[in-house]
């Protein structure tokens, strides 16, 4: 699969990153009091209100929280308004057997390699380890990666996956990291083509360099996990999603956009969910 690109050669393509909305199949469950599907609603026509011009979206996983059929009919009827194909990769919280029965649709499709515009290519990854919250990769997702790589030396890459790769100073989330994410580094190493590697699961912002890759997450359409909590942890910032520019040259630009101020707020209580 190919996104189109602009024949500019310094224009950038606009990707929006969406991820964790957790959906119930009623349509007021609700996640630590958050009714997830509002504030997945309110993301959406957010960014419809923004009038930002973006090719693709990109969900990172959790889209469900209770592994219903119906949950991924939900995400599938609230993301349509944004009218942009959209590729998906499972998370922890997921059942692809249901996801299967959604997707894929006309607008949502699962792509283990996407080239974009003439300059770029992303990889989406499976991290799942089905009944389990932490992640790893298979052999066989180790060797897509590389492959790949090898294959587009000249594409700048975006490597996508739900778990995330490094550790991020909250001891209650890194023990539900990607194990073994020695042998993913052990791939990336090994090219230089790698700008950055972008993931879900932590429910905050996130934007680092680690061997000269940048390692982000992004914050959920839910809620929110304080960042460097030893114990489990709301934080206030209100639900968000991401914005990536990717350039000709390689550079990619992104930020965090989020809701207003105390939306759907949590309750600060909950020791875990």
């Amino acid at each position: 699969m190919k996104l189109s690109s602009s024949t500019a050669r310094s224009t950038p393509i606009k990707l929006l990153q969406i991820t964790d909305t957790h959906l119930f199949a009623p349509a007021n469950g609700s996640l630590l009091s958050v009714t997830t599907l509002d504030s997945f609603r309110a993301v959406v026509a957010k960014v419809e209100q923004s009038a930002v011009k973006f090719e693709a979206i990109l969900a990172t996983g959790d889209i469900s929280q209770d592994h219903s059929v119906e949950s991924y009919q939900r995400f599938a009827n609230g993301i349509a308004p944004l009218k942009k194909p959209c590729y998906w990769l499972p998370g922890n919280h997921d059942f692809k057997p249901n996801m299967g029965s959604v997707f894929p649709s006309s607008q949502i499709e699962h792509l283990e390699h996407l080239l974009v515009g003439e300059h770029w290519q992303i990889i989406m990854l499976d991290s799942q380890v089905v009944g389990m919250p932490h992640g790893r990769l298979s052999d066989r997702q180790l060797s897509l990666l590389d492959q790949h790589l090898s294959d587009n030396l000249n594409r700048h890459t975006l490597v996508l996956l739900h778990h995330h790769p490094v550790l991020v100073g909250s001891a209650w989330l890194d023990q539900h990291t990607l194990k073994d994410s020695d042998l993913l580094w052990q791939v990336i190493n090994k090219h230089d083509n790698v700008k950055a590697m972008l993931c879900g699961h932590v429910h905050q912002d996130m934007d680092r360099e680690v061997n000269g890759v940048r390692v982000i997450a992004t914050p959920s359409t839910c809620i929110q996990f304080k960042p460097n909590s030893d114990d489990f942890a709301l934080d206030r910032c209100s639900p968000g999603w991401r914005e990536l520019d990717l350039y000709p040259d390689g550079q990619l630009v992104t930020k965090v956009e989020r809701l207003a101020d105390d939306s759907f707020l949590p309750d600060f209580t909950a020791g875990g969910y």
